[in-house]
């Protein structure tokens, strides 16, 4: 893995560190309508990846899932490594790139209110802004900005930016840095295209900055705040923030780790505190896994969205990097194993790896976090809990 790929994690397998002790389960289950118990399904297979996730070497995993037969909370290992305190199934944690799914929601409310086209030009709303080095911003869509085929280069992988805030000397001098959206981007500017706009795929964090830029100059309002109004508020997600340059993660919360090298092995850091403006709407949000199950069984339910602009959401492209994998509107869809398809994004970000998954019809989902960021199997957690027979 390189340090680039801190950003990028939702998109591959996940992150991983140290091993430590166990922590049991704690299963809950909805009250059943007759005297007699309800069933609980049995999450032991996916405890078990969980626990092989910490043998591996991630200090910790902590982890819901919920279903027709109620909320299973699991935990492995530590949520930090000098106390040896256990994780807990309600930490709160940096979530990366599942803030996407957020932005594009916002994005496609706009739409269904009539205030913005999702094939407008991103040039209508950021005259001069995409522009340089043959990107060019009057050739490129908003649809293209978030199922991540406008060819824009991908600002978390220009070489210095790697140094500055990747590496071990460059994170620990600037890791308290604040970058405005306008410098993410124009960093991307500085590179050329990866491709002719539509005529490709390739995943890149730049797309998203503009998202939230291209929110922030429909509404007058910063795209956090759009968030919050409109999707954290309403639903109830009372563990949920959009940081802005705030370095600190609310409690209840686990430290996070990274190796802060090009290689998975060496010493390891505690890479907690950090300005998320680095990340911005690409990557900047803190959550918890019960929020996040909530959230996509809200979405996928059409809670959020009317259904044209589920739809679009849901109108996927094939992603050779991805088995079995196509990405749509900030939204990813999966084929496991079993055939079960689901539904959710992945994201990375310093010492944090998470997923969150839900079934089409909204009634089975899975969040998780591993508090570090080099090794450890998210798919297998995922196949656990979806597949296991």
């Amino acid at each position: 893995m390189t340090a680039s790929r801190t950003l990028r994690l939702g998109l591959t397998s996940a992150a991983a560190l140290v091993a430590a002790s166990l922590t049991a389960p704690v299963a809950m289950a909805s009250p059943a309508p007759s005297s007699a118990p309800a069933p609980l399904r049995d999450h032991g297979t996916t405890q078990r990846a969980m626990d092989a996730a910490v043998q591996d070497g991630v200090p910790g995993v902590a982890g819901q899932a919920k279903d027709k037969y109620g909320t299973w909370k699991g935990t492995s290992g530590v949520g930090n490594l000098k106390t040896k305190q256990p994780r807990s199934a309600h930490d709160r944690y940096r979530v990366g790139s599942i803030t996407k799914t957020f932005v594009s929601t916002v994005l496609l409310q706009l739409e269904a209110e009539g205030r913005l086209s999702l094939d407008d030009k991103v040039e209508k709303w950021l005259p001069g802004v995409v522009r340089g080095n043959g990107h060019d911003g009057s050739r490129i869509t908003l649809r293209q900005l978030l199922n991540q085929t406008s060819g824009i280069f991908d600002y978390t992988s220009d070489e210095d930016f790697v140094r500055t805030y990747f590496l071990k000397d460059g994170f620990f001098e600037h890791r308290y840095d604040k970058l405005s959206p306008a410098q993410l981007v124009k960093i991307g500017m500085a590179h050329k295209p990866d491709f002719e706009p539509g005529t490709s795929w390739n995943y890149s964090n730049t797309n998203y900055v503009l998202a939230g830029m291209v929110i922030e100059k429909a509404t007058g309002h910063a795209y956090g705040d759009e968030v919050r109004q409109r999707v954290i508020e309403p639903l109830g997600l009372r563990a949920t923030t959009v940081p802005g340059t705030n370095p600190h993660v609310p409690r209840p919360s686990s430290r996070a780790y990274g190796k802060l090298a090009e290689t998975t092995t060496g010493p390891t850091y505690d890479v907690t505190e950090l300005n998320p403006s680095l990340a911005s709407a690409a990557g900047e949000m803190i959550s918890d896994s019960g929020d996040l199950n909530r959230f996509y069984s809200a979405l996928l339910r059409g809670k959020l969205l009317p259904k044209k602009q589920l739809t679009e959401m849901k109108t996927t492209i094939k992603v050779d990097a991805i088995p079995n994998a196509g990405y749509g509107l900030g939204l990813m869809e999966r084929k496991l194993s079993c055939g079960v398809v689901v539904w959710g994004h992945g994201g990375g970000i310093h010492g944090s790896s998470s997923e969150a998954v839900t079934t089409a019809d909204g009634r089975h989902s899975l969040a998780f976090n591993f508090n570090g960021d080099w090794s450890g199997d998210s798919e297998a957690v995922i196949e656990a809990e979806f597949c296991a027979k």
